[in-house]
């Protein structure tokens, strides 16, 4: 890589349990130092969420850092020498929670969206991003699920605009999208 590359940013696309988290890591195995951006937010009587977020906690290395935050492009204004932002999807979520968009028209996030795309585009240190690609599947039965579904194929979009790379993973098999 010339002196002057930037390093590059990365998203990381995949359905539920397509092993688009463990790729995503393994992305960031030779950096010395990595901040890992995690986005959930714990229901702590959700016992299955809890276990799926201890498994990733339990697989990272132990000289990676955590920082659990619902506002990654804040975070992103400040570097680090390698970030992974782990997932988009639990991100939206909250977000359509804290703007009660859920019953509101559509678009109600962009501004949310809007900012952590260009927090990702200015972003010029290691960047992977991990995203859920739902538009795959049948049409949602319910509002909530076609509104997620809309909300989160035009966020990976514009997330994949920025991004210098694009990855889409099938049972467990990354494919390069770009």
């Amino acid at each position: 890589m010339p002196a002057t590359a930037r390093p590059p940013r990365t998203l990381v696309l995949g359905g539920a349990r397509s092993g688009k988290s463990a790729f995503a890591e393994e992305l960031l195995t030779e950096a010395p130092a990595v901040r890992y951006l995690a986005t959930a937010v714990l229901d702590p009587a959700d016992h299955d969420f809890a276990d799926r977020i201890a498994v990733h906690r339990d697989r990272r290395p132990a000289h990676w850092t955590t920082v659990e935050n619902t506002e990654p492009a804040t975070v992103l204004a400040t570097v680090a020498p390698a970030t992974l932002l782990d997932d988009i999807g639990t991100w939206l979520t909250a977000r359509l929670d804290a703007r009660a968009a859920w019953e509101a028209p559509r678009g109600t996030v962009a501004p949310d969206c809007d900012a952590l795309v260009a927090a990702v585009e200015a972003y010029r240190e290691r960047l992977v991003i991990v995203s859920p690609e739902v538009g795959m599947g049948v049409v949602p039965a319910t509002r909530s699920g076609r509104l997620f579904r809309d909300e989160i194929g035009t966020l990976n979009q514009h997330l994949a605009r920025v991004c210098d790379e694009a990855y889409l993973v099938v049972a467990g098999l990354p494919v390069r999208l770009k």
